[in-house]
């Protein structure tokens, strides 16, 4: 027996044949051509065609795990299509009058290299991308089709790194987990990997060979361990765990229609994080009490030019509609950091996490702020909007916020267009914020803990640096008196407080958040039946 151990990105027990993916390798020669123009048009008909199958992959994984994670294959269409990148591949075909296949290899190879050694970590990200999109038009070329093999069984599937085109055509019913020997926690990978509930683990140093091929493996992803050929014992109880983790998820599945209620009767609502309005399927199939987190920046990040208000109304409206009376929480647009849409033409920051973001974008761009403003005001009629702002750090923003708000009603009552003014709240996510919230409480109606963000800041941690993930406590205690203090504050002036980030779907941390008041938990769609299952055990008088 060998054991492997890496990074969870998915929990659970996976058990079978492990399948080694290697990536078909086209080898790129340079070979001299006569007529240029002819290498030009090969290559032209290799983007039509990669443009065909990126649309494709769009559609599938549109279907499968919503807009917001299908994202990265409009992202790959928009770079084939990149003025520069096609005018490098024509220049290097014409210029050195070489085939298609080595221009784009050549320019592949440059710009992955520019964005690689670039220091914004989204535009790191972008290297991943030139290369997927660079292999895909090199193996069109080459007469090839990019698809993965279609196994026999369900199997353990194991790679080096697994590129989101690749990822999205995995056929879940063949697919038991993967692991990877590259790649990180928050890579698209991951986030597609998570949302496809398949157990699986990154940053395993896993032997890509004969070795591992074809055996018996055991994938703990809860654990982040991998075990070849496992020892009877050890295969023995893990399928134990695996008809234990069977069983759960039945139960699970019973909690629906039911209250998520303490054990001495408090009632917790328990809502669901989206990040777009063909995510509502999931937010009803998984019987969320509402919506806690809409994140609007998906309508612009999904975008090549600013969202109309007319374009807002509807979406919103339609969110507003279909929760037919139950809370839907929207976050005001938080672009910034690492979600960039080119249109906004931001200037690169040293520092984005704490650069022009969120809420300091909107205060300091009026005219889309209160584009957005408007057309929530105009859904509100419709429903139980409720709207929150992110990036709070000082009482003097959110002035500044009610005073466009103030400015955004009188617009539509003298346009006499029917409105109504939904709840106001703002997101709690830096320690500023923590430390003045007896001040930002009597402000506003309620607070949303984002978590994610507030970790990062207390703890000055890039949460995706996997450099630092020794560093990172998930359960800091300074993050969690943080989140005990906000809420205390808030409860002093009477307004209700909820937890929106990754903490609130980490149920050993249930009992404690309850037990510090806290009267809202939004998580992940899938997450909501076993926390409800926490909550329904949990006694405050215990």
């Amino acid at each position: 027996m060998r054991i492997y151990h890496g990074k969870s990105v998915y929990g659970g027990i996976a058990i079978g044949k492990i399948k080694v993916h290697n990536r078909e390798d086209v080898t790129v020669k340079r070979i001299r051509v006569e007529v240029p123009e002819q290498e030009v048009n090969r290559y032209e008909s290799a983007k039509e065609t990669a443009m065909k199958q990126l649309k494709t992959l769009y559609d599938k994984a549109c279907a499968e795990v919503g807009d917001a994670n299908a994202a990265i294959f409009e992202i790959h269409q928009m770079m084939l299509e990149d003025a520069d990148y096609q005018e490098s591949i024509r220049h290097i075909i014409r210029t050195q009058k070489v085939n298609a296949e080595y221009a784009v290899a050549t320019t592949g190879r440059n710009f992955s290299n520019i964005f690689s050694t670039m220091e914004d970590a989204y535009m790191q990200a972008r290297a991943e991308d030139v290369r997927d999109i660079s292999e895909r038009l090199i193996t069109i070329l080459a007469g090839g089709e990019q698809q993965r093999q279609q196994e026999e069984e369900p199997m353990i599937l194991a790679a080096e790194d697994l590129v989101p085109s690749e990822t999205v055509q995995l056929d879940k019913s063949k697919v038991l987990a993967f692991v990877t020997v590259k790649g990180s926690a928050n890579s698209h990978t991951a986030i597609l990997a998570r949302t496809m509930n398949i157990p699986a683990i990154v940053g395993i140093d896993l032997p890509l060979d004969d070795t591992i091929d074809g055996k018996i493996v055991i994938v703990n992803g809860t654990q982040g361990i991998v075990y070849v050929e496992p020892e009877p014992e050890i295969l023995e109880r893990m399928k134990e765990k695996q008809q234990e983790e069977r069983q759960q998820r039945e139960l699970l599945q019973s909690l629906k229609g039911k209250e998520s209620v303490t054990l001495d009767g408090k009632k917790i609502c328990l809502y669901a994080n989206i990040g777009n309005s063909k995510d509502l399927a999931l937010v009803l199939q998984n019987d969320a009490d509402g919506i806690g987190l809409f994140r609007s920046e998906f309508i612009y990040l999904e975008r090549e030019k600013f969202p109309t208000e007319e374009e807002q109304f509807h979406i919103y409206k339609t969110v507003a509609e279909t929760m037919a009376g139950k809370k839907t929480i929207i976050r005001t647009l938080d672009i910034g950091a690492d979600k960039q849409a080119g249109y906004f033409h931001l200037e690169p920051e040293e520092n984005p996490a704490m650069g022009l973001r969120a809420i300091r974008l909107c205060l300091t761009r009026p005219e889309i702020f209160k584009t957005q403003l408007r057309a929530l005001f105009r859904a509100a009629v419709f429903g139980d909007l409720a709207v929150m702002y992110p990036m709070i750090t000082s009482v003097n923003e959110v002035r500044r916020i009610q005073e466009v708000v103030a400015e955004v009603t009188a617009e539509l009552k003298k346009e006499d267009i029917p409105y109504r003014v939904p709840e106001q709240g703002i997101m709690i996510e830096t320690p500023a914020a923590v430390m003045v919230s007896d001040m930002l409480a009597k402000e506003v109606e309620f607070f949303s803990i984002g978590t994610n963000d507030l970790s990062q800041y207390t703890m000055a941690i890039d949460r995706q640096n996997p450099h630092l993930d020794s560093f990172f406590e998930p359960h800091s205690e300074a993050v969690l008196r943080m989140i005990a203090m906000t809420v205390e504050n808030a409860h002093k002036e009477g307004i209700w407080v909820g937890i929106c980030g990754e903490l609130g779907s980490d149920t050993a941390l249930t009992e404690r958040f309850l037990k510090m008041g806290v009267d809202e938990l939004s998580v992940a769609p899938g997450h909501v039946l076993s926390v409800r299952k926490a909550i329904r055990e949990t006694d405050l008088n215990a």
